[in-house]
């Protein structure tokens, strides 16, 4: 029913910038949540930053302040601004939604590819 589409991942050097997009599509929905995850080679699967409304955000402690998570309502959109990149912030990273009230509905973006070079 909805699809996502990641972009703005790459490979950059130690203290570079991304900003990470993902467009929701689809039929009629509503969305109530968006976050991003991340998976580094040998680690486990973590939550990187979440926003449910265009306040309310949380963000895991080894990127605060260095990363910004928005959204845009009328793209259906959601954004991730990554500042003073680290090695260590290499990773897959993967947009998540979460779809409707009544029923929420979860949906995974295919991934994108960070790399920071040290």
């Amino acid at each position: 029913q909805v699809q996502l589409v990641e972009s703005g991942g790459g490979l950059v050097q130690a203290g570079g910038s991304l900003r990470l997009s993902c467009a929701a599509s689809g039929s009629r929905f509503s969305i109530n949540a968006m976050a991003w995850y991340r998976r580094a080679p040998g680690k486990e699967r973590e939550l990187v930053a979440r926003i449910t409304d265009s306040t309310t955000t949380n963000y895991a402690d080894s990127v605060k302040g260095r990363f910004a998570i928005s959204r845009d309502n009328t793209k259906n959109t959601v954004y991730l601004q990554m500042n003073s990149l680290k090695p260590e912030d290499t990773a897959v990273y993967y947009c998540h939604v979460v779809v409707g009230w009544s029923r929420p509905t979860a949906y995974w973006g295919q991934g994108t590819q960070v790399t920071v070079s040290s």
